[in-house]
């Protein structure tokens, strides 16, 4: 069973940082585009960044400047470096991935559980 588990949230002032870490596991041939998604109380969920396989990355743009998405493949993890957080970075962030995974000729779309981010003022 492939899985997306998230690690790194919490709670921080604002000014602060944190790292958000993505690490997907089971039977997994390849990793395709990655990406970090968030989704503030009442609020759509919105892309905060993604990095496709060739290392390309895009941000939204009230975090540039400010994060910075990477990935390792030989881990199949997808790190979100988070600087300078305001609190209106306030959100669940949900780690997605692209990924071929055993049995599969075309890469599924996979979500983690999300991880729970609070910047206080």
């Amino acid at each position: 069973q492939v899985q997306l588990v998230e690690s790194g949230g919490g709670l921080v002032q604002a000014g602060g940082s944190l790292r958000l870490s993505c690490a997907a596991s089971g039977r997994i041939f390849s990793m395709g585009a990655m990406g970090w998604y968030r989704q503030a109380p009442g609020k759509q969920r919105e892309l905060v960044a993604r990095i496709n396989s060739g290392g390309n990355t895009n941000y939204t743009d009230s975090v540039k400047g400010r994060f910075t998405i990477s990935r390792d493949n030989a881990k199949n993890t997808v790190y979100l470096q988070m600087n300078s957080l305001k609190p209106e970075d306030t959100a669940v962030y949900y780690c997605n991935a692209y990924l071929l995974v055993a049995g599969s000729y075309i890469l599924y779309d996979y979500w983690g559980q999300g991880t729970q981010v609070t910047v206080s003022s």
